[in-house]
């Protein structure tokens, strides 16, 4: 039985895939703390190993060099790439949030009017529930304690935010306490960031206590698999050799 299936099959059942975000993930997560170039036949090779059509992986990876995200290289007969102007400039800010450390309860919560705030929670009119002190640019606010209540905790974690959440769990669980091939670890480790990634710059992010119950404690659990895959996934970048060794910002992720 193939180990990652479960997790090959939800990536294809929402859809169809957007194969150049998949395509954005890799760049990210695995090709820039290895020095920023990965080489066609390996992107080849993982994004295979997920379901990817080569015909599907040439035209997104078309797209990306057009619209400025990736760069094409060519070494001798082979062909690369790594990050364009605007896959550099958006890089830094994505990573900041994607592997940001777990963070404590706040001990106070904040309502503060912040028009063009993307912090917290919107609750309308400009106002926007924010985990701990008010924000320097509010320009009114209120704070004090948080007491959850079940209608408050729909409110704040809505139906989509639940079920993005559900459909991590369900990839978390899957790959949790089970030994993977190299490859293997690599493309479960570029499904998962791929999904994280996708929750951590759509939704805002909540602390547990206004998560469901179901969902406790996601970025703790997402820290604690991704480096269980990173042994296994390092080891088939190293196979394949011709790519440095990772940086310091591999070992500082979730730090």
């Amino acid at each position: 039985m193939d180990p990652i299936a479960p997790l090959i099959a939800r990536f294809h059942a929402e859809g169809r895939p957007r194969i150049w975000s998949l395509v954005i993930t890799i760049m990210g997560d695995v090709v820039q703390p290895r020095g920023g170039h990965i080489d066609l036949a390996r992107l080849r090779e993982v994004t295979g190993r997920i379901g990817i059509e080569p015909g599907a992986l040439r035209t997104a990876l078309s797209r990306l060099v057009a619209d400025g995200w990736l760069e094409r290289e060519r070494n001798g007969r082979s062909s690369g790439y790594r990050l364009g102007p605007s896959g550099r400039a958006g890089y830094e800010p994505a990573a900041a949030r994607i592997y940001a450390a777990p963070a404590a309860l706040p001990e106070k919560w904040t309502i503060a009017h912040l028009p063009d705030g993307t912090e917290g929670v919107a609750l309308g009119g400009g106002m926007r529930l924010v985990p701990g002190a008010a924000p320097d640019r509010a320009q009114i606010a209120v704070e004090g304690t948080l007491r959850i209540t079940d209608a408050a905790r729909s409110m704040l974690c809505p139906p989509d935010h639940a079920t993005a959440f559900k459909a991590l769990f369900a990839d978390l669980d899957a790959v949790e306490g089970v030994k993977l091939q190299p490859l293997d670890a690599m493309a479960a480790r570029v499904l998962l960031v791929h999904r994280w990634r996708r929750i951590v710059l759509r939704f805002p992010e909540l602390p547990d206590n206004v998560l469901p119950p179901e969902a406790t404690d996601p970025r703790g659990r997402f820290a604690r698999a991704y480096r269980a895959l990173l042994p296994g996934s390092e080891q088939w970048l190293d196979a394949g050799g011709g790519l440095p060794a990772a940086d310091a910002t591999l070992a500082s992720r979730f730090a």
